[in-house]
């Protein structure tokens, strides 16, 4: 007599085939992953942005509001993840959300083990977020993210080792090789701003002294713009007048504009930022012998005027130079939007087992439905 097994069980060895790695479907994924938009999410020390992405990397609509106070509770972020998911559900079909979270991802791509510019210690990130929506959602480091959108669809496309620098409100990084992001053991590969670069120097909010990202970022950047102007050195008469004398109004991209416009002081500190960007990517370069550098982040909207001076610095610095093959150092091609489209583009992958599982749930269903006319229709002959 037939029993309900045998309407279940798989056809020939009645076992699922044995599933691949994750790193194997992760360098599969853009190749088999359904082609559905997808909502990423980058999340960083001064803003939360969030966007529908398609498959080919097109960011269909974006929004964006400024990161709550880190002194309140992680909860406070969350929500403001969700009501930005919700806000872009009402207008676009979503089949998965990615976020790229400043800050350590744990190997799961669940918890988020610690921010330094975020409240987040050991937070469950990814499961606190799949409780609120009704999508699965995927977690990752933003400078992962940010990597993996660049190879898939911009500076990186073609170069099977590549490392990323983004240079925002600090420095993150991340390491793909052969279309795959590497993490490490624990999931925390690719911290280069955290790196000692000045033994004793400038105190960091990860709690040491002397980190890169204290030397080369937009904090750096700022820091060393106010503590000119508050000197009231004769050089920082211009950003002091353009400021009206407040100067807690100094800001990044403030920077920036003033230095293409010619500003002498604005021109010296960014490209003592890009010589200390040179040095780092030059200690990575011996470490990890890379093709490619990609530097993004929103302080590498500067370009020439940084990435100038870092070229020049990798160069002078570069272990074995002269005798070896020196990797490319290229402005990212994606912008600030790099993070948000490969949190998206990543969870992709997510959403194919998500609607995997409904389909297994469906196909039960209606294998059950037909065990159960089977015993009817026994019955009945009976």
């Amino acid at each position: 007599m037939s029993t309900y097994r045998d309407f279940t069980a798989p056809i020939g060895s009645r076992r699922a085939p044995v599933l691949r790695t994750v790193g194997t479907r992760e360098r599969r994924s853009h190749l088999s992953a359904p082609r559905v938009p997808t909502v990423g999410i980058d999340i960083g020390g001064t803003k939360v942005m969030a966007g529908v992405v398609d498959a080919d990397g097109n960011i269909l609509e974006k929004v964006r509001t400024e990161t709550p106070d880190k002194s309140k509770s992680p909860k406070v972020v969350e929500d403001t993840i969700v009501e930005l998911v919700l806000d872009l559900s009402d207008r676009h079909d979503v089949h998965a959300v990615g976020i790229g979270a400043a800050g350590w991802v744990d190997a799961d791509r669940n918890r988020v083990l610690f921010a330094p510019h975020l409240s987040w210690r050991n937070e469950p990130l990814r499961d606190r977020i799949a409780d609120r929506l009704a999508v699965p959602v995927l977690v990752d480091n933003d400078a992962n993210t940010a990597a993996w959108a660049e190879w898939r669809f911009g500076a990186g496309r073609g170069e099977d080792h590549l490392v990323m620098i983004t240079l925002g409100t600090g420095i993150g990084g991340a390491i793909l090789e052969d279309g795959q992001v590497k993490r490490g053991k624990y999931g925390v590969a690719g911290e280069f701003g955290h790196m000692q670069v000045v033994p004793g120097g400038h105190r960091c909010p990860c709690g040491n002294r002397g980190c890169w990202e204290q030397y080369s970022s937009g904090n750096a950047l700022v820091r060393e713009a106010r503590e000119l102007a508050a000197a009231d050195s004769p050089v920082a008469y211009g950003i002091i007048e353009h400021v009206k004398g407040n100067i807690a109004d100094i800001t990044g991209p403030m920077i920036t504009e003033l230095a293409r416009e010619g500003d002498a002081m604005c021109i010296e500190l960014l490209q003592d930022i890009g010589q200390w960007l040179g040095v780092g990517i030059a200690n990575l370069a011996a470490a990890l012998d890379p093709s490619c550098f990609v530097i993004g982040g929103g302080v590498s909207s500067a370009d020439d005027l940084l990435i100038g001076p870092a070229r020049d610095a990798f160069k002078r610095h570069l272990t074995g130079r002269g005798y070896r093959p020196e990797a490319r150092v290229v402005r990212a091609q994606l912008g600030p939007e790099a993070g948000m489209v490969g949190a998206a583009d990543l969870s992709r992958l997510v959403a194919r087992r998500f609607r995997r599982a409904k389909r297994r749930r469906v196909e039960r269903y209606e294998k059950y439905e037909k065990y159960a006319q089977f015993r009817r229709t026994t019955r009945e002959a009976l």
